[in-house]
């Protein structure tokens, strides 16, 4: 390792606060710094050329060093480098951006907001959700559900809304207007002789549950990933969207479909609502949607939900919410550089393509004594490890078998992300 490398390893150790991570390890042991990348490779301080696993944080979709979108960047840094849409201003990247994600995206949405992240975006479907309501004379329409290990984003609403233990701890969350439904995970919670099928009627009715004891017309939306990537990487089990809709549409409730992390060809098409069926009334997106070029996300929604906005705006005289980067012109033209190149590589295609090869070697870990389960879709695949994969007996937490597999992967040479 080189002064420079040793000088930013001291930098970030004083100064920077890392998020996600254990700070007193931190403070103890400093980063593992990342130089710099190519095509699927990472390589850090040390000089290990290590192959990201997990495409950075779900988002490297294009790999490291990607020059088109470079160059799409740095065209249009020179040519307008930030323009506000505020005050009925626009420019045409953001225009485009927004007339093409809604032409290819899921269940007919029409109208496109846009944020710097997958956060962001829930944020503003919350926000949008109570709005509307509000216009709609429903007003006591606030609660909204997410699922027990669910992640939807970071801020006080999206973090409550998530279903994750420890990002609630100590921060006086969740706050009261987010409720969570079981999480369907078929391997562990399903009960002896119960099919799959079975196990989702099972989850729906307790789905069903909540919403009666909460009022039903206290229920906004019911927030969910198409598959559960922050609960382990969990596909819906046979029959899940099809009985959890029809009790959506029992209360008339809506449903937001995350695809943070499931959106551009992740799962074998283009959209995960498009992989299991689900019709979600509002459509979040971000990561791939710039390749993670740029920190850009989009909440998408239909005509009905924008003439209740508009409405509102009409009574108020001003639509009040927005943020000062969103829809910013170097994010809206890196999107649309990316974009061009999913249509002109057939990313779906490809992700099919690669898919059986990619999930069998995965399924030939099935037989590892760690192993309890291997389950996925197209790119996207998730080990469930278990002390004793028959009686389903899971390790002590205190052990950190997840984080020891991962840092066993790291050294040798290969990066995971252990959950849970």
């Amino acid at each position: 390792m080189n002064a420079d490398a040793k000088r930013s390893i001291e930098q970030d150790k004083a100064h920077h606060v890392h998020p996600q991570s254990n700070l007193r390890q931190h403070a103890e042991n400093g980063p593992t710094m990342i130089t710099h990348g190519k095509g699927v490779f990472i390589y850090d301080s040390e000089g290990r050329e290590i192959i990201d696993g997990f495409s950075g944080l779900g988002c490297v979709s294009l790999g490291y060093h990607n020059e088109r979108l470079a160059s799409a960047a740095m065209r249009q840094m020179n040519t307008l480098p930030f323009a506000p849409t505020f005050y009925n201003r626009s420019h045409p990247k953001v225009a485009e951006l927004g007339e093409r994600l809604t032409a290819m995206a899921p269940n007919g949405m029409t109208r496109a907001m846009f944020q710097c992240s997958g956060s962001e975006a829930n944020d503003t479907a919350i926000k949008l959700l109570w709005y509307t309501n509000t216009a709609k004379g429903e007003p006591e329409r606030r609660k909204v559900i997410g699922r027990v290990r669910g992640y939807h984003g970071n801020t006080i609403a999206t973090v409550s809304l998530s279903g994750q233990p420890h990002m609630h701890a100590k921060f006086g969350l969740p706050l009261p207007e987010f409720k969570h439904t079981e999480l369907p995970n078929y391997y562990r919670f399903h009960i002896d002789g119960e099919s799959e099928e079975e196990f989702s009627a099972r989850m729906a009715a307790k789905f069903e549950e909540l919403i009666l004891s909460e009022g039903p017309e206290t229920i906004a939306a019911f927030f969910a990933e198409p598959a559960i990537s922050g609960g382990g990487a969990l596909m819906p089990p046979e029959g899940y969207w099809r009985e959890m809709q029809a009790v959506l549409r029992k209360y008339d409730i809506k449903l937001l479909a995350d695809e943070v992390v499931c959106g551009f060809g992740r799962t074998g098409n283009m959209w995960g609502s498009e992989t299991w069926g689900m019709k979600p009334d509002m459509v979040t997106c971000a990561k791939a949607l710039s390749a993670a070029f740029f920190p850009v996300s989009a909440l998408m929604f239909k005509d009905d939900m924008y003439a209740d906005m508009m409405k509102n705006s009409d009574e108020v005289g001003v639509f009040g919410h927005g943020y000062t980067y969103a829809g910013h012109p170097v994010g809206a033209a890196v999107s649309l550089e990316a974009l061009d190149i999913y249509d002109e590589i057939d990313l779906v295609g490809h992700v099919r393509k690669v898919s059986d090869r990619f999930l069998s070697r995965c399924h030939a870990m099935a037989d590892h004594p760690l192993v309890a389960e291997v389950r996925g879709v197209g790119l996207f695949c998730g080990f469930e490890l278990m002390k004793d994969a028959r009686t389903r007996e899971p390790f002590d937490p205190s052990w950190k078998v997840g984080e020891l597999v991962q840092n066993f992967a790291h050294d040798r040479g290969l990066y995971l992300r252990a959950i849970g």
